[in-house]
């Protein structure tokens, strides 16, 4: 049968491997308006097409940084935190160069450290470091975050790999 990952217990993740992360997204004009709007960031850059035109070094509006985290770490969840107790801190966040609307986003992330929780026997800690790029490769974003994640422990304590999950009830036959 066929295995989603979602996620990783503490015993899933090794120091220094590297999770590619699939697929990328195409980001659209409307995507980045739309979050623009809804967290009301309305500066001409990533709105106003005339004046990113005839003001600025680039010619065409671009994208917001903080849409392209957002994506990263949206995709970054099936491999990382999609398990996690909690997305302890984010320490850096650096935008290295801009993007545009129509340019394609690849993840990826890596393991820097991973370490068990002092105050309780069934969880742990992983530092990543995830990395954003566009279809050219051009390194667009990186970031590096600690989660708290579970052990296998905790996890069978709450109802396993899907937890909360139903278990499909089948009508009987008919005769």
């Amino acid at each position: 049968m066929a295995h989603m990952q979602f996620g990783r217990s503490y015993e899933e993740f090794d120091v220094g491997a590297v999770y590619k992360h699939w697929p990328g997204k195409t980001v659209t004009e409307y995507d980045d308006h739309l979050f623009c709007l809804l967290t009301m960031n309305h500066h001409p850059l990533h709105l106003d097409t005339n004046y990113a035109q005839e003001t600025t070094q680039f010619r065409q509006n671009v994208v917001v940084g903080n849409y392209i985290y957002s994506l990263l770490l949206g995709m970054s969840v099936a491999d990382v935190s999609g398990k996690a107790i909690a997305n302890l801190e984010v320490e850096s966040l650096r935008h290295v160069a801009p993007t545009f609307h129509g340019d394609t986003i690849y993840g990826q992330t890596t393991v820097l450290d991973k370490w068990e929780s002092t105050s309780k026997d069934d969880r742990g800690v992983v530092y990543v470091e995830t990395k954003g790029y566009k279809q050219d490769g051009t390194l667009v974003c990186i970031f590096k975050r600690k989660v708290m994640v579970p052990k296998n422990s905790y996890l069978e304590a709450r109802g396993g790999e899907h937890p909360g999950r139903p278990t499909l009830v089948e009508p009987p036959p008919k005769r």
